[in-house]
């Protein structure tokens, strides 16, 4: 694991998701987490697509980490059109 990768809580991805809803975004789980978000996808025309990895911290607790893109690589796309 690298060093220098920001975590972030649930409650900080439940936000951003809230945020992309109520601006006419939409938000995909792709893959169910454990404790979290598991993989998630957020997309909206115009705005940078981002995507949440839960990452295992210890037993008890996960983190997420957060990469956003211009255009949405082509293997979340086809996890997209196959859900």
């Amino acid at each position: 694991m690298k060093a220098n990768r920001n975590l972030y809580t649930s409650g900080a991805i439940q936000q951003m998701a809230d945020y992309y809803i109520e601006n006419g975004g939409e938000v995909y789980e792709l893959v169910d987490g454990t404790l979290g978000w598991g993989t998630t996808v957020m997309v909206r025309d115009g705005w940078m697509s981002v995507v949440v990895k839960e990452v295992y911290v210890n037993e008890w607790s996960s983190g997420h980490m957060v990469r956003r893109y211009r255009q949405l690589p082509k293997k979340y796309q086809r996890m997209l059109e196959a859900a």
